[in-house]
């Protein structure tokens, strides 16, 4: 997925989704399209587009209900923002030893 902005047609085309599943995670606030002032047309970020994977794959194979997707959703943002932190603590440690070696 080298593209940065996917029309609705181009999902629905490319993740082989029915537009009701799509509309269904629209309304639940799974996946949001962007609004651009200088084009009416729905466009999706490829950040977007990963959760709609991740969501196809949650209900299609391994039957979870739009709530668990939304939890699993919820969790794993909530990963990756905990990885983030944890990331920038060690690299603040590591510049702490680096100045007590030096």
């Amino acid at each position: 997925m080298t593209k940065e902005l996917w029309t609705v047609k181009e999902v629905l085309e490319v993740f082989e989704v029915d537009e009701r599943f799509l509309s269904e995670l629209e309304q639940e606030e799974l996946v949001c399209p962007l609004c651009r002032e200088e084009s009416p047309v729905k466009v999706f970020s490829r950040e977007e587009l990963e959760k709609l994977r991740l969501a196809k794959v949650l209900v299609e194979d391994m039957g979870v209900n739009l709530p668990g997707v939304e939890v699993i959703l919820r969790m794993r943002q909530m990963m990756f923002e905990l990885r983030k932190q944890f990331d920038e603590i060690l690299e603040d440690l590591a510049a702490q030893l680096h100045g007590r070696i030096e």
